[in-house]
């Protein structure tokens, strides 16, 4: 028969008497206390409308330490779309550029370090309203407003390096003890507002004029551009334009751009890289389209649709036409044609069976996608290019890779970061 040892039985209970009088010194310990982590909000922006292009532009905001204790210093920081810049420079400020990503476009950011302690329940305001300025190319900007009881670190997107202000510094004053409204409106840390200014940007299209023989690879470059002034920044997820492509009879596509998305075998749509577009820029649409019939002059068209621009005050140049023309054979060789605008253009060389027409006189930029940038969009000016014919694909697959790659009416798939609202 096994027995316990006594050194055994006498060692578990000293470990319980050890650890109740552990226990009991523990409790009889005085509380922690924890300080309470700082509640702030900021008020709901209003939207601002009616800005005029080169003008002042007020942005009103008010703080809200909803928290139980004083906190010491606090960061305000307000970031603005292209559109707009910063009128006031605040000496406790510093200033810099994030770069487009996510969607997102490039935007001006300031973060002022106002060093004075916010009380409880009181509700701030700025000796005067954030100071704007609405650029020339203002139209559909946004602006964003927040308060942090840290320093903000830098953007993931880079930017440019930031520099402080010069003018005397953001200070915030009280207005008052906050009601059960004020704590109600400023629930968030930030707030967002639309910044409308009254301006145009004119969307124009280019199409093309083609010549070859019934069997023939043809491509035609449709372009579209904004001829500004004002840039044009849509929601995000929606494309800055829809363009809409009949293709001419007696004509198929081989293949049709990365952006552009079939209807019918000869109705296209297509759409833009960027939720923006910028003055001078836009994209061009290759279509590489096979003659399958000789059809004397065969015409499609080109036309935008989709959402409305109430900004752009031009109709004359929201078509274009597409032409094939077959009733002529061509000697061989390739050749593309250049665009026009202002109504002239002028020709370009011819090169070991291959010519390319110059670009127009009274354009700004030449056609062409840009690929692996954060803003991949081109510029191009008129209403019809001339294009010949071409019976070999080399030059044209090669021209097609080159372009950049998407798919659906808006393309550009990237991590969502935190939009300005």
């Amino acid at each position: 028969m096994t027995h316990t040892l006594p050194g055994r039985r006498l060692s578990r209970a000293a470990v319980g008497v050890l650890a109740a009088a552990t226990l009991t010194g523990l409790a009889s310990l005085p509380a922690v206390a924890v300080a309470a982590e700082p509640d702030l909000g900021i008020g709901q922006l209003a939207p601002i409308t009616g800005a005029q292009p080169g003008s002042g532009v007020d942005v009103p905001f008010s703080v809200l330490n909803k928290g139980t204790e004083e906190v010491g210093k606090v960061w305000v920081s307000y970031t603005v779309t292209s559109g707009l810049a910063a009128a006031d420079s605040y000496g406790n400020c510093m200033y810099s550029t994030e770069s487009s990503a996510d969607e997102e476009p490039e935007k001006a950011v300031a973060v002022c370090a106002v060093d004075q302690p916010l009380k409880p329940g009181v509700l701030y305001v700025p000796e005067q309203p954030i100071g704007l300025k609405a650029q020339d190319s203002a139209l559909y900007d946004k602006v964003r407003v927040s308060v942090d009881s840290t320093e903000p670190g830098p953007s993931d997107n880079g930017g440019s390096d930031p520099v402080p202000g010069t003018g005397a510094p953001l200070k915030l004053v009280e207005k008052g003890p906050a009601t059960d409204a004020d704590r109600a409106s400023h629930g968030e840390a930030s707030s967002s507002a639309d910044v409308t200014a009254v301006n145009t940007a004119d969307f124009a299209l280019t199409g093309a004029r083609l010549k070859g023989e019934v069997g023939d690879k043809v491509t035609a470059s449709v372009k579209f551009v904004n001829d500004g002034p004002a840039w044009v920044y849509r929601e995000l997820g929606q494309g800055a334009a829809t363009v809409d492509v009949r293709i001419p009879p007696g004509t198929s596509v081989v293949k049709a751009h990365d952006f552009c998305s079939p209807v019918t075998k000869t109705h296209y749509t297509c759409g833009t890289s960027q939720s923006w577009v910028n003055p001078g820029r836009g994209e061009t649409y290759p279509f590489v389209l096979r003659i399958d019939k000789a059809v004397e002059g065969a015409t499609g068209k080109v036309s935008f649709t989709g959402a409305d621009r109430p900004f752009d005050k031009n109709a004359a140049n929201d078509t274009a036409d597409l032409v094939v023309d077959a009733g002529a054979g061509t000697t061989g060789g390739s050749s593309t044609g250049g665009s026009t605008s202002g109504g002239s253009s002028t020709g370009g060389s011819t090169t070991g069976g291959s010519s390319t027409a110059g670009s127009a006189t009274g354009g700004s930029a030449s056609g062409g996608s840009t690929t692996g940038g954060a803003d991949p969009q081109t510029a191009t000016g008129g209403n019809l290019a001339a294009t010949g014919s071409s019976s070999s694909l080399p030059l044209v697959g090669a021209s097609a890779a080159a372009l950049v790659a998407g798919g659906g009416i808006f393309y550009a798939v990237r991590r969502r970061a935190a939009a300005v609202k």
